[in-house]
């Protein structure tokens, strides 16, 4: 029996949600928006019967069972945590901090029977998902070198608001480069030990945008990992990545893998592959009939993931009365809560390197930080 569902959120990615969900036979019984006004009008819109802006009244409805938080990072962790509490299972976007993703990882631990998982939808993308089949059957040999290349239009709200801020996890590196970090650990099994980065902001202000207000999130970033193999001569898989927020017109979204004996590359939602022994590169994956909404806010490698990770719910909870197990669930390929603070552990280690023009090792938190050890020792650096 498939739960009820909550969702949290007005974005492209919840107005998206809530039709694939139903489509997928999946009851969504209420909705969240940050005012009365704005929920009202989105449940009317999605035909949605309970619409709120108090998120307790979400989290507490009893016909909800599960969970979808797409709301500004800074959020999403108290909303997660809560939820996890009282027993309701959670699909949700990243947090803002490493200390926010941490205290989600402590949540998911205690409540292991529930299904906690981030929403990062590249995953489940077909293509992906046969690029990895392909990587470990050893089409490309030994992986050498993954490179990303990202170009789109601007990530900026129409107003003012969270995404023109870093530190409330606006800007093209947390949006779109936390899941290319996921998607690049899940393609070759590996996790970044070092990093070096460049952030930069071209647009600080806009029409919109002016004023004593300037825009502090990243529109073009660079950033270089190494993945795996920290102790082998070779020092691990070497990864590129380039995200670019400034350009207009179509979207680009390219990710390829080289190895000892050949490469594959998704553009956009194929993927092609070619041999050191082949004569050229060939489709090996071309683009399937696509019957779900089109969205212009969203880009199709997302929007087709997203049906994927919805088809995969339903096929998960349909199963888990039988294995009540979600480990052998078709949802378990998704990202936990371990592998968002993995992601947002790389994501801090980038934006270190881009001020410190150094590389950065990936230390991922193992406890919580005593906040009066970090206050002595503040005050201890000021006294020196």
């Amino acid at each position: 029996m498939l739960p009820g569902v909550g969702v949290f959120g007005t974005g492209s990615t919840a107005r998206v949600l809530v039709p694939l969900l139903k489509a997928e036979g999946f009851e969504v019984h209420a909705l969240w928006a940050p005012s009365d006004e704005e929920a009202s009008h989105l449940a009317k819109e999605l035909g949605v019967p309970f619409h709120t802006s108090h998120s307790d009244d979400v989290l507490l409805h009893q016909d909800v069972d599960l969970v979808c938080i797409y709301v500004p990072p800074s959020m999403t962790r108290q909303i997660a945590v809560k939820a996890l509490g009282i027993g309701k299972n959670v699909v949700c976007e990243k947090a803002a901090t490493v200390l926010d993703s941490f205290k989600m990882v402590t949540a998911a631990r205690y409540y292991p029977q529930l299904l906690s998982i981030m929403g990062n939808t590249l995953r489940f993308l077909p293509a992906f998902v046969a690029m990895r089949q392909l990587l470990l059957e050893g089409y490309v040999g030994e992986v050498q070198v993954c490179d990303v290349r990202v170009y789109g239009p601007s990530l900026l709200d129409q107003s003012y608001g969270w995404t023109c801020e870093e530190l409330m996890g606006g800007g093209g590196l947390h949006t779109v480069g936390s899941a290319i970090i996921d998607l690049l650990s899940y393609l070759t099994d590996a996790r970044a030990h070092r990093v070096h980065g460049l952030l930069r902001t071209f647009v600080q202000q806009n029409n919109l945008i002016r004023g004593i207000r300037h825009v502090t999130s990243d529109d073009f970033c660079f950033f270089q990992m190494l993945i795996g193999g920290a102790g082998s001569r070779s020092g691990g898989v070497c990864c590129t990545v380039t995200l670019n927020f400034n350009m207009p017109g179509s979207f680009v979204h390219e990710v390829m893998v080289v190895g000892s004996t050949g490469r594959l590359v998704v553009r956009g939602t194929e993927l092609y592959g070619q041999c050191n022994k082949s004569k050229g590169e060939e489709l090996l994956l071309g683009q399937s009939d696509w019957a779900g909404p089109e969205v212009r806010e969203m880009p199709l490698p997302q929007l087709r993931g997203l049906s994927s990770l919805v088809r995969a719910l339903r096929e998960s909870f349909q199963a888990h009365e039988e294995r009540r197990s979600w480990a052998q669930a078709p949802v378990a390929m998704a990202p936990t809560f371990e592998d968002g603070l993995y992601v947002q552990t790389v994501v801090e280690a980038v934006k270190r390197s881009s001020c410190s023009g150094e590389w950065e090792c990936v230390e991922i938190m193992s406890q919580e930080p005593d906040p009066n050890q970090n206050l002595c020792e503040a005050l201890q650096r000021n006294k020196s």
